[in-house]
C-alpha cells in the first residue's frame, strides 16, 4: 500500500514586521518539500510588510489582511484557513533550519502524531547563537513539559486534527497550553534528527517576562496539578541558580 505524502500547512503570522518577514517567506518557500500551504495572517499592517508580501503572492496559498486581536486570536485564524494534514507555526523572523528539513523529516519519519525537534538561536543580525538552552526530549509526552516548554512552537508540528484553538484570554504562553492539550491527544511522537527552525531571539514571553511567568503557572496547575506545579517550580529555580553559577565559574 502506498501513502500519500502529507501536507504541511505552514503559517505566518505578522504584524508590521517589514525588516524580518522576507527571511520567513523566503525559507518557507525555498523547501524542497512539493507538498506545502502557506498561509499568512497579517494584523493589518501599516508598514511596508504587506508590500513586501505581496513581491511572492503568487506562492502564498491564503493570505489573510485584517485586524486581530492579539497574537493567538491570528494564530486561531491561521488554523482555520489551514487544510494540510500538519501544521507549523512559524511566525516573522523565524526559519526552516535548511531548505530541505521539510523533506528529511518526512522522508525519514513516516504518519507521526507529533514530529518536533531542536531548534537554533538566530540574533537580529541572522547570526547563529547555538541551539535553545531548553533541549527537546527523545521521547516526548505531555509529561515532557511539566517544568516549562521545552519544545519551541517553531519546531513543533502536530496533525491538524489534534489542534484545538489557542486560549486568547491569555496573551503571553497560550502555546504551552496548546502544545501539552495536543500530547494529551497524540500516540506517537517523532523527534527530528537535526533541529526544524531558526528562532530569532527574544520574543513576546521574553519581553513580558513576569506575565508569561504567571501565565505558565496557570497552566502547569491546569494540567499537573498545585503539587506538581510547586514541584517543577523548586527544580526551575534550582536549575537557574547552577546555570549562573556555571557562567559566573567559567567568565573567571
Amino acid at each position: 500500500m502506498t501513502h500519500t505524502a502529507p501536507i504541511l500547512s505552514i503559517i505566518t503570522v505578522v504584524y508590521n514586521s517589514e525588516t524580518l518577514i522576507e527571511y520567513t517567506i523566503k525559507s518557507v518557500l525555498a523547501q524542497t518539500y512539493p507538498h506545502i500551504e502557506y498561509v499568512i495572517i497579517d494584523g493589518a499592517s501599516t508598514d511596508k510588510t504587506l508590500a513586501i508580501i505581496d513581491k511572492y503572492k503568487s506562492k502564498i496559498n491564503t493570505l489573510v489582511t485584517e485586524k486581530d486581536k492579539g497574537l493567538y486570536d491570528a494564530m486561531n485564524k491561521g488554523l482555520h484557513k489551514a487544510t494540510g494534514n500538519y501544521v507549523l507555526f512559524l511566525n516573522s523572523g523565524d526559519e526552516l533550519l535548511s531548505p530541505t528539513t521539510v523533506e528529511e523529516l518526512f522522508t525519514n519519519f513516516s504518519n507521526a502524531d507529533v514530529y518536533y525537534g531542536d531548534t537554533e538561536i538566530i540574533s537580529d543580525e541572522r547570526k547563529a547563537l547555538g541551539k535553545r538552552r531548553l533541549r527537546a526530549p527523545e521521547n516526548l509526552t505531555w509529561k515532557s513539559l511539566k517544568y516549562g516548554m521545552n519544545v519551541s512552537h517553531q519546531s513543533f508540528i502536530p496533525k491538524r486534527v489534534l489542534c484545538g484553538n489557542y486560549d486568547t484570554a491569555h496573551k503571553i504562553n497560550s502555546d504551552y497550553d496548546w502544545a501539552i492539550t495536543i500530547l494529551k491527544k497524540a500516540i506517537s511522537t517523532q523527534k527530528s534528527i537535526h533541529p526544524i527552525a531558526k528562532f530569532l531571539e527574544g520574543g513576546t514571553s521574553r519581553t513580558n517576562l513576569a506575565q508569561g511567568l504567571r501565565e505558565r503557572f496557570d497552566f502547569m496547575v491546569k494540567h499537573y496539578g498545585i503539587g506538581q506545579t510547586f514541584a517543577s517550580h523548586v527544580y526551575i529555580a534550582f536549575r537557574y541558580v547552577i546555570d549562573i553559577y556555571i557562567k559566573r565559574k567559567n567568565v573567571t
